[in-house]
């Protein structure tokens, strides 16, 4: 038995230190189809701009937007996708042209992963962009109040 203790001792160290399961944001695949769906139902769509081996982008994605993803209370305030400057992922933009991830990011001047924006279906800024993770404590406010923001754009615009 004495033989098992370290075994179990360190199955146990590599569970915890096992990443935590993420739950994988909406890649941007579509944005114009996005855009009928967000005139629709009157959504803005945050956007995180992230790039390989970004551990502030992955931060990001595990402590506030894959909760956010996953929360059905999510659905009916803004669409989440993802975008990952550093792929040629095939993106159909707002005007439908075709491109991929890379160029659309470069497009928008994204340089620097994490980057937040919140876009209308026009994919027009509602909300200032987060750039970096500033304060990690305060991350999911500011992002909170960037769809809170642009939720109340998108109503002035819309009678």
């Amino acid at each position: 038995m004495r033989w098992l203790r370290p075994g179990l001792s360190l199955a146990a160290a590599a569970i915890l230190a096992w990443p935590p399961l993420a739950f994988a944001l909406p890649p941007a695949q579509d944005l114009a189809a996005d855009a009928r769906q967000m005139r629709e139902q009157k959504l803005p769509m945050l956007v995180l701009y992230s790039r390989e081996g970004c551990g502030w982008c992955e931060r990001a994605r595990v402590h506030h937007l894959d909760p956010m993803a996953a929360d059905p209370a999510t659905a009916s305030r803004v669409l989440i996708r993802q975008i990952d400057v550093d792929r040629r992922t095939a993106l159909a933009d707002f005007s439908g042209k075709a491109g991929n991830h890379k160029d659309f990011a470069r497009g928008r001047k994204i340089r620097l992963t994490p980057t937040i924006e919140v876009l209308g279906p026009d994919g027009e800024l509602l909300a200032e962009p987060i750039v970096g993770v500033r304060l990690p404590d305060f991350y999911g406010t500011y992002i909170d109040r960037a769809v809170d923001t642009a939720r109340d754009r998108l109503r002035e615009k819309t009678p």
